[in-house]
């Protein structure tokens, strides 16, 4: 099955998105998936989502720009990834990409080992800030964001309050949600113990 996917930012008209659905209508696209959010706001452009995940094993997902999918290296190597895992394949007509046959695979190929390049070169100029600012007495390390907020975490949930709702009201990660309650409920149960030896 061949499935297309359109966006346009919250600042492009509407003209922009059928204009892309009109050329993914012409590319074969049976099924059509569609949004109107910002490149650089991953969390919201759940269409996108519902799109890998309909994807099945020997479809092609069909894009009109490789900027309409991804919105770096880094992240359309992860939704290479998720496609090649399905067995599918990923079409860009801007570019006349096609991972279905040797010459899409090879530059995509290419891509991925500049997105690899591009990250160890961030995390080699990170490392070094770090030990000027180690060196220099300023480096305090990551302030934990998620841990502050576990006072918040635990009275939203002794309310009723579900993770995944807390976790927006919050606006930090549902895992993060998980861990706090985890290590709550672990503190009182050595608090517990702890009780039970003393008496």
């Amino acid at each position: 099955m061949i499935i297309g996917y359109a966006r346009t930012s919250t600042l492009d008209q509407k003209a922009g998105l059928d204009a892309q659905i009109d050329e993914l209508k012409k590319a074969s696209c049976e099924k059509i998936f569609e949004e109107q959010v910002s490149s650089v706001d991953v969390t919201a452009r759940d269409n996108l989502t519902a799109a890998l995940e309909f994807v099945r094993e020997g479809d092609t997902l069909v894009v009109t720009r490789l900027d309409r999918l991804a919105r770096s290296v880094a992240h359309l190597m992860q939704i290479l990834d998720s496609l090649k895992g399905k067995g599918a394949n990923l079409r860009i007509l801007g570019l006349g990409i096609d991972t279905g046959n040797s010459t899409g695979k090879l530059i995509l190929t290419v891509l991925g080992g500049i997105a690899e390049f591009e990250r160890d070169i961030m995390l080699e100029r990170q490392r070094e800030g770090i030990a000027r600012a180690k060196a220099a007495g300023k480096y305090k390390g990551r302030k934990p964001t998620a841990r502050a907020h576990a006072k918040q975490v635990l009275e939203l949930h002794k309310a009723g309050t579900g993770a995944t709702e807390i976790a927006k009201t919050i606006g930090i990660g549902r895992a993060s949600v998980y861990r706090i309650l985890s290590d709550e409920s672990i503190q009182q149960s050595l608090e517990k113990i702890a009780d039970t030896a003393a008496s």
